[in-house]
């Protein structure tokens, strides 16, 4: 064997070796990174198909678990995932998450507290732990204690009212009704006609009208008031004259008529 010949196997060998030392190098890179843990990102609050997306490129598997609704939570919304952020797992290790519903839930009317001839802030109150909203649409005049429930409006339809509750009514949770409250004045009434007659009997008639007298003045001694008499009243009576109902009218009184 000549030198060139035994130069030439040598440097073939060490051509073989160091192919063998790159191919064993290489195998094991592959097997030791196979099955090594990765850090799962935040998904909580991103998007569902963007979150897919992004999982499909790490090798995760993203599952719906469930769909919740949740008041000014956009559809599709991650909202929890299973395993949480930034643990370490394996590749196509499947994650578990829950997105928000697209479509809100529905509360059926006759589900809900009831609301007429209640106090407003109170059933403000039950209404905000059912996710509703409630908002004040107007007043009307009533008798009875103010600031009560007359009316109840949703998507500018009447859907309580002292006839009853509507049919067949659904309410959006983050929707909102508005409502029609009670208020002592405002209401009108014919002025009634008080002369001539004596105080008792006037309070009597103003309570039964909703009104209430204002400022008596006497004319001349008071022995017995409930049995004096009014000789004049402010404002005066006249057929067709109204006041608001809860308004005072003045009186001029004498112990004769």
């Amino acid at each position: 064997m000549t030198i060139k010949q035994f130069i030439f196997q040598l440097l073939l060998m060490a051509l073989v070796v160091v192919l063998l030392i790159f191919i064993t190098l290489w195998w094991l890179n592959g097997y030791t990174n196979h099955g090594q843990k990765l850090e799962l990102p935040d998904y909580v609050g991103v998007n569902y198909e963007k979150a897919q997306k992004d999982a499909e490129e790490k090798t995760f598997e993203l599952i719906i678990n469930d769909s919740i609704h949740i008041v000014g939570k956009s559809g599709g919304e991650i909202l929890d995932q299973n395993p949480v952020a930034y643990s370490k797992v394996k590749e196509n290790r499947k994650v578990y998450v829950t997105t928000a519903k697209y479509t809100a839930d529905l509360l059926n009317l006759d589900n809900l507290p009831a609301l007429y001839g209640k106090q407003f802030e109170s059933k403000k109150r039950e209404l905000g732990y059912l996710d509703i909203n409630s908002k004040v649409r107007g007043y009307i005049y009533d008798p009875g204690e103010p600031d009560h429930i007359l009316e109840v409006w949703y998507n500018d339809r009447k859907i309580i009212s002292s006839r009853g509750n509507a049919n067949n009514v659904t309410i959006e949770k983050g929707g909102t009704l508005e409502f029609v409250l009670s208020k002592r004045g405002g209401g009108q009434i014919e002025i009634p006609d008080l002369k001539c007659k004596q105080i008792s009997v006037a309070e009597f008639i103003l309570n039964q009208s909703n009104l209430i007298i204002g400022t008596v003045s006497q004319d001349g001694e008071i022995t017995e008031l409930e049995k004096a008499y009014i000789i004049a009243q402010y404002p005066s009576y006249s057929v067709g004259k109204t006041i608001s109902m809860g308004e005072a009218i003045d009186l001029t009184i004498s112990q004769t008529r």
